[in-house]
């Protein structure tokens, strides 16, 4: 990343330079010994090739009752760049592992929700971690910290997300490198979470960010903070969440300027939503508990597709599973050469 912040060591991404799928396994090391004599230098034999491609969705399907859950591969279908496409795997994927990354936002309008915000992130955590999760905790103010990276030790996290504090950092120089005032590096956040973080996790990944949406600042936009969580397969669930006083009584309104549109385009396109809970404690758990119901009944979809070139363009997708439901999934993947179709591990 582009700014200086984490005070941890983070992983070089490693690409492969095969064309191989959406957490396919990489080459597990040199090929086993073999007796037959070695090709001769400009032999006209040629070597064949298989690489098993995959592009994996994960998605939920709601109707008016709520998530349905018994749904098979023939109920639903996968077009790619509207090119209807053949599934290959369809599984229901709650007990699969879970990578969180949550970012609280500890910008000054955050001010008198920042002790909401600690304590039902702190209770989703405890609620929602296993054994096989890992989850990491960042900050987002005038920088952006890594305050916990990645445990299942939810206590853990729970002593960082309290420890947290208000930082606007009056008087201070920036660190973004740009000449722009520092205020929220919310983009930013995003960014390194998405890239630095998640794009070298396998499985489920989300992230859940915690803010009243505004951005000032972050050398990264919208565009490519998008970019860079579907090309991590990481679903991104915003809770709008703001101080009422910092905005002069206003909410609404006033929260619409600061960004909550580009939210929704944030949340919907990497296959997560938004919930808004105003500065409602309650609302607040209740947006955890809808993230958690969410999780518990996601599928994951897998298939070869048919255009097969590594060519770096944006795919588009649309799921369909019957006549007035509703699926929540990513919009599309980026199909990249030298790092599998989406690039991933």
């Amino acid at each position: 990343m582009r700014l200086q912040f984490l005070s941890v060591a983070l992983l070089a991404l490693g690409l492969s330079p095969a064309l191989f799928a959406q957490e396919a396994p990489s080459p597990g090391g040199p090929p086993p010994a073999s007796d037959a004599p070695d090709q001769p230098v400009g032999s006209d034999l040629e070597t064949l090739k298989v690489n098993v491609n995959l592009v994996n969705v994960y998605f939920s399907v709601r109707d008016k009752t709520g998530y349905i859950t018994n749904l098979h591969k023939n109920d639903c279908s996968i077009d790619e760049d509207k090119t209807t496409q053949t599934i290959k795997n369809f599984t229901q994927e709650k007990n699969l592992p879970l990578t969180i990354g949550i970012l609280l936002d500890t910008s000054g309008s955050q001010q008198n929700v920042l002790p909401l915000e600690q304590d039902a992130g702190a209770r989703f955590l405890k609620e929602v971690l296993t054994p096989k999760d890992e989850a990491f905790l960042i900050s987002f103010d005038i920088n952006v910290d890594l305050l916990t990276d990645y445990t299942n030790n939810a206590r853990e996290i729970d002593r960082s997300i309290h420890r947290a504090s208000i930082n606007t950092g009056a008087g201070t120089g920036s660190v973004t490198g740009n000449g722009t005032p520092r205020g929220t590096l919310l983009y930013d956040a995003v960014y390194l979470a998405a890239h630095d973080k998640l794009r070298q996790e396998a499985g489920r990944k989300i992230i859940v960010m915690l803010t009243d949406g505004g951005d000032q600042g972050s050398q990264e936009n919208l565009k490519s903070s998008i970019e860079a969580a579907q090309k991590a397969n990481a679903i991104i669930y915003v809770i709008l969440i703001a101080d009422r006083g910092f905005y002069g009584g206003g909410f609404g309104i006033n929260l619409a300027d600061t960004g909550s549109r580009d939210m929704q385009r944030l949340a919907t396109e990497t296959g997560g939503r938004v919930i808004n809970v105003g500065n409602n404690g309650r609302k607040l758990e209740d947006a955890f508990d809808q993230i958690q119901d969410e999780l518990r009944t996601q599928y994951l979809a897998s298939y070869t597709p048919t255009n097969l070139k590594a060519d770096g363009t944006f795919r588009n997708l649309k799921i369909a599973c019957g006549k007035d439901q509703k699926i929540q999934a990513r919009k599309g993947y980026y199909a990249i050469a030298g790092g599998g179709l989406d690039d991933n591990n």
